[in-house]
């Protein structure tokens, strides 16, 4: 497997810092010892620039196997990808192959629920074109931004769940009472997960009281390969991690190749 996670444009290392919300995240991996790069590659146009600014992202890639520079696997993988580009941001998802076996790539890319088309398209964009930069001769490969994934493989995985990529983010600010606390998270996120996986787009959000001034925010997807059964059962694994990511802590998520959640005790679903 490739050797090292990417975080990047405003990740110092292993923490994320947002001074409005006086929160400290904390990235760490799952199952593979990795390690936590800080690039940024500077700007590509306003819009993409002013994306970057706003955005944080991770990918990884598999080491083996490559493909050789202009050959037919790259020939399809670019036809994938400019099709991602337009097909992704009416809905928020888009998938597609390109090719015939042994040259043949599937991917997709996904938008969070709760953006917007142009910010969606931006996000696909600037997925597609710095996945190609970071991993420019691996087959497969996939990577995460707040508002957009986009994964791609020579082996066909719609339909999947991908329990080989994740990664966890948390708030390393403890509540004073961890067990309350932990008991609504995972109450409010099962909720969530039950409503995503009764919508066209696998995605829920809602908020639940923790006392009179608190609230407790919560966000769940699943990419749009997955079947509503399938969404389900990806969405209880990650929500049963939650004791090994987040046990007391005011904000956290789970991030997989094909679903997520987050919840935190500020709003930050776009409206």
């Amino acid at each position: 497997m490739c050797n090292k996670w990417w975080l990047q444009p405003l990740t110092l290392v292993a923490t994320i810092v947002e001074e409005e919300k006086k929160l400290a995240a904390t990235f760490v991996e799952e199952k593979m010892s990795l390690t936590a790069t800080i690039d940024d590659k500077g700007a590509r146009g306003a819009a993409i620039d002013a994306y970057k600014r706003e955005q944080r992202s991770v990918h990884h890639r598999s080491e083996f196997p490559t493909f050789t520079a202009n050959g037919p696997y790259e020939s399809n993988l670019n036809k994938l990808t400019s099709y991602l580009y337009y097909k992704t941001p009416p809905t928020g998802f888009g998938k597609g192959s390109r090719g015939h076996t042994p040259d043949q790539t599937y991917g997709f890319a996904l938008c969070r629920g709760d953006v917007s088309t142009s910010d969606c398209k931006t996000c696909v964009v600037e997925a597609s074109s710095e996945i190609r930069k970071r991993c420019p001769y691996n087959k497969a490969a996939i990577i995460w931004y707040d508002n957009c994934l986009l994964k791609y493989s020579n082996n066909g995985f719609f339909g999947q769940i991908d329990t080989g990529n994740k990664f966890y983010i948390w708030n390393v600010h403890v509540v004073s009472e961890p067990a309350p606390f932990n008991k609504k998270t995972k109450e409010l996120l099962s909720q969530l997960a039950n409503e995503a996986q009764a919508t066209p787009k696998l995605f829920a959000t809602g908020e639940r009281e923790l006392g009179k001034s608190t609230k407790l925010y919560g966000l769940v997807q699943c990419t749009g390969d997955l079947s509503s059964v399938v969404c389900k059962n990806c969405l209880d694994g990650i929500i049963g991690e939650l004791p090994s990511c987040c046990d007391g802590k005011k904000g956290g998520r789970v991030v997989s190749g094909s679903c997520n959640f987050i919840y935190e005790i500020y709003p930050f679903v776009n409206a």
